[in-house]
């Protein structure tokens, strides 16, 4: 039986499969040290928080500049813990974004308050502050950011609201670890902020996993209470809480990754680098639109999403998926047109910035060990889906500027395009 050849597509050979995210190049370059870290653990059968857990808040949150870091079970249970810390429940209202994975709303579900959506800025795809500071009402308790694909949502804008009207923030930071704005780490522009270890995160675990950072410590010693029951001490509880307890062996091969996470956020940025230079070069940044970063943020590239325009995003899509090149659609449907949310009283235009975003967004690789040859071939891709020449020639392009925190990746090769038009 004869082999499929890949199919030659462009004139330039066949298009060879590139994976979404290759977990296992990654841990080829470090497997020797998380044997060692878990080998460690299992002859000590210390499995459930103990020293490990204990050395890893400790570093994360020096990582995040923040006194006080707590390990729990995932990221979800960080969003559920830090609103039961902070007293929200029945009758109070959140603010959050609808585009998000669904653990941002189901949390402040399950913590018995109820989600208020606002859509988000059209740009950055993060919470809009003035859509913010319209939804306040006298039952909001807190705001819920997301700092979404990696990069921070505007802190500055939504800490007016709060500071204004008494409100906490709680930052939904799971795909952010090490993003900063105006120089200040995700971890320390809210009053708590969650992360997740989920494996295919920037700082992924062997599992599930979850963290939480605050510089408050009586929030702190009430977030390490409530993940063990509401445990005081042994037998004695002084509140309901959850089992939410961060395994040792998770903290070990987290511990031994954290030392590696700023080696693999610039190889991030770089490949976003690489990819802007890819799309100016090929002539297609009228239909493929780049990341905005915002001024004075460092985005570490959690995802690396572009915008495509004229209704073409599905054509993509199945192209490169007829390929068996990686790509993925976050999110395909907002958060306040799910069905389980149908009685919030949200329809199809309520918020279209969202809803547009739905529609029109995609994700490519970025993993860190991405190679410029498999860009390359994504980029082809995507010039072969649109019917595009497979080379544009004598084009010359600037690479992107690059701010102290990170590349501001596209702005240059986008204006330059605008320019030309």
């Amino acid at each position: 039986m004869t082999t499929p050849q890949p199919t030659r597509v462009d004139g330039m050979g066949p298009l060879e499969p590139v994976p979404f995210i290759d977990l296992v190049a990654q841990h080829q370059t470090i497997s020797e040290e998380v044997t060692s870290a878990v080998t460690k653990v299992f002859s000590e059968q210390r499995f459930i928080l103990g020293d490990e857990v204990l050395n890893l808040e400790s570093e994360i949150a020096n990582y995040c500049d923040a006194r006080e870091a707590i390990g729990c079970a995932s990221g979800t249970d960080a969003l559920l813990l830090a609103l039961m810390a902070l007293d929200i429940g029945k009758g109070d209202e959140v603010i959050t974004t609808p585009y998000s994975f669904f653990a941002t709303a189901g949390s402040i579900v399950r913590a018995g308050a109820t989600p208020v959506f606002v859509d988000i800025d059209a740009k950055t795809m993060n919470l809009d502050p003035e859509a913010v500071a319209a939804a306040v009402t006298p039952r909001t308790k807190a705001i819920l950011p997301v700092h979404l694909f990696g990069q921070c949502a505007d802190m500055d804008a939504l800490w007016r609201v709060a500071t204004h009207n008494n409100l906490s923030i709680i930052e939904d930071a799971c795909q952010a670890i090490g993003a900063e704005y105006q120089g200040r780490r995700a971890g320390v522009l809210g009053r708590v902020a969650c992360f997740s270890f989920f494996p295919t995160k920037n700082l992924g675990g062997a599992g599930d996993g979850g963290m939480l950072t605050t510089d408050e410590p009586e929030l702190a010693k009430r977030l390490r209470r409530l993940r063990v029951h509401g445990e005081m001490t042994q037998y004695h509880h002084m509140e309901v809480g959850l089992n939410s307890r961060l395994d040792a062996l998770q903290a070990a091969v987290l511990r031994v990754k954290l030392q590696h996470l700023e080696e693999w956020t610039i190889a991030r940025q770089r490949n976003a680098a690489r990819y802007a230079d890819l799309f100016a070069e090929r002539g297609l940044l009228d239909v493929i639109e780049l990341p905005t970063i915002s001024e004075h943020s460092r985005h570490v590239f959690n995802q690396f999403v572009v915008r495509v325009r004229d209704g073409l995003r599905d054509r993509i899509l199945n192209f490169l998926r007829e390929h068996k090149i990686g790509c993925m659609v976050y999110y395909p449907k907002p958060l306040h047109l799910q069905p389980c949310f149908s009685d919030l009283g949200y329809q199809p235009g309520s918020l279209p910035k969202s809803e547009t975003a739905a529609e029109d967004s995609l994700a490519l690789p970025i993993f860190s060990e991405l190679t410029a040859a498999q860009q390359e071939t994504v980029v082809r891709g995507i010039a072969a889906a649109l019917g595009r020449p497979a080379k544009v020639s004598g084009a010359v392009v600037p690479r992107p500027k690059f701010l102290p925190f990170g590349p501001r990746v596209g702005d240059e090769a986008q204006r330059k395009h605008r320019e030309s038009a």
